[in-house]
C-alpha cells in the first residue's frame, strides 16, 4: 500500500493553561482525533485527497468545541456566518461559500460548488439556494450557536473590536471560549494533496466580514507541484500576504523545505502586517510543518501506518 498522510488543525489562538481549559483540552484532544481517524478510513480504502479533508473537517465543524458550522462564534449582530474552502492540488479546482448562515456543513457546500458550479466562490443567499439544490443539509441558525459562544460575545460586545476566538484573557476563564477555525490537508495514495478550512470567523465581527478560508491563496491552498496549506488566524493579514499561496511559491520556485517556507511566512510576514495564527502545510513527500505564533495550535497528524499525534502547546 502506498504511503499517505493527513494533517489537521483546530486553530491557534492565546489557549488558557488553567484547570478548566486543561479539561476542555482533553476534549478538544479527542475529536481531533477522531477527525484524524476519520479521514484515515477514507484515505486507506483507497479515497482521495480531497474526500479525506472533508471527511476530517465534517468531524471538527460538528463539534462545538470548535469555532466552524456548530460552535461559530458570533457576529456583533448574535448570528452565525460561516466560510469555508477546499482545492484539489492535482487539478487545482477550488471550491468555496462565505457569509453562508443555514448549511449545516460549509465545507461540504465548498466541494459541491468545485464539483458542481462554474463559479469558484459563492456567498450567502446564493451560495444557501445552491447548496439545497444540491441537497445538502440546512438547518436553523440556533443549530450553531451555543451558550457559550453567548457568553463570550457579551463579554466583549461593547469594546468594539473582534478578537481570535481562542483568546480568553488573563480576566475570563476559557470555559466560555470554545476554540478554533478548523482545516485539514492530505496526501492520498497516488501522491495528490488537498486542502480544506471552516470557520465562524472573527468574535464580534461585523456583519458580512469575510477573512482568509475561503479566499483560495490566502488561507487555503493546495498544488501537487509544492504544498497544501490551511491556515487559521487573524484573517486580514493572511489575505494580505496571500499566505497560503506565498508559502507554495517559496516552495515550488525557491526551492524552500515545506518547514523552511511554512516558518518564514508565519513567524516572520504575518507579525510584520500585525496578524497571528499559524498554519499546516504538507509537500507530495509526506513531509510537513505546522508553524504558530500564539501561546498554542491545536494541531494532529496520522500517517498510513496509522499512529496518530496530536499537540497542543508543544
Amino acid at each position: 500500500m502506498a504511503k499517505f498522510t493527513l494533517l489537521v488543525h483546530g486553530g491557534a489562538g492565546d489557549v488558557s493553561a488553567g484547570p478548566t481549559a486543561r479539561q476542555r483540552e482533553r476534549k478538544s484532544r479527542l475529536v481531533l482525533k477522531q477527525a484524524l481517524l476519520c479521514g484515515y478510513r477514507v484515505l486507506k480504502m483507497g479515497g482521495t485527497a480531497i474526500d479525506a479533508v472533508v471527511a476530517a473537517v465534517k468531524v471538527l465543524e460538528d463539534s462545538p468545541l470548535f469555532n466552524a458550522a456548530r460552535g461559530s462564534v458570533l457576529t456583533h449582530r448574535g448570528g452565525v456566518e460561516m466560510d469555508a474552502a477546499v482545492m484539489d492540488g492535482k487539478t487545482l479546482s477550488a471550491g468555496a461559500v462565505a457569509g453562508v448562515r443555514k448549511i449545516k456543513n460549509p465545507i461540504e457546500a465548498a466541494v459541491a460548488v468545485m464539483r458542481c458550479c462554474q463559479g469558484v466562490l459563492l456567498a450567502g443567499e446564493g451560495a444557501e439556494q445552491f447548496a439545497a439544490e444540491q441537497g445538502l443539509k440546512i438547518v436553523k441558525q440556533t443549530y450553531f450557536i451555543t451558550a457559550g459562544r453567548r457568553r463570550q460575545l457579551q463579554r466583549i460586545r461593547n469594546s468594539h473590536t473582534m478578537q481570535l476566538d481562542h483568546d480568553s484573557g488573563t480576566d475570563h476563564p476559557a470555559e466560555d471560549t470554545e476554540l478554533g477555525t478548523v482545516g485539514a490537508v492530505a496526501l492520498d495514495q497516488y501522491g495528490n494533496l488537498a486542502a480544506g478550512t471552516s470557520t465562524g470567523g472573527l468574535v464580534n465581527k461585523r456583519f458580512g466580514r469575510i477573512g482568509d478560508s475561503p479566499i483560495i491563496g490566502a488561507g487555503t491552498y493546495a498544488d501537487n507541484g509544492s504544498v497544501a496549506v490551511s491556515a487559521t488566524g487573524t484573517g486580514e493579514s493572511f489575505i494580505r500576504s496571500v499566505c497560503a499561496h506565498e508559502i507554495a511559491a517559496r516552495v515550488k520556485y525557491c526551492g524552500f523545505s515545506v518547514g523552511r517556507a511554512a516558518t518564514e511566512v508565519t513567524k516572520t510576514v504575518i507579525p510584520a502586517l500585525g496578524g497571528r495564527g499559524g498554519v499546516i502545510a504538507l509537500d507530495h513527500a509526506g513531509r510537513f510543518a505546522m508553524p504558530y505564533v500564539t501561546r498554542g495550535m491545536y494541531r494532529g497528524l496520522i500517517r498510513s501506518n496509522g499512529q496518530s499525534q496530536v499537540w497542543v502547546f508543544d
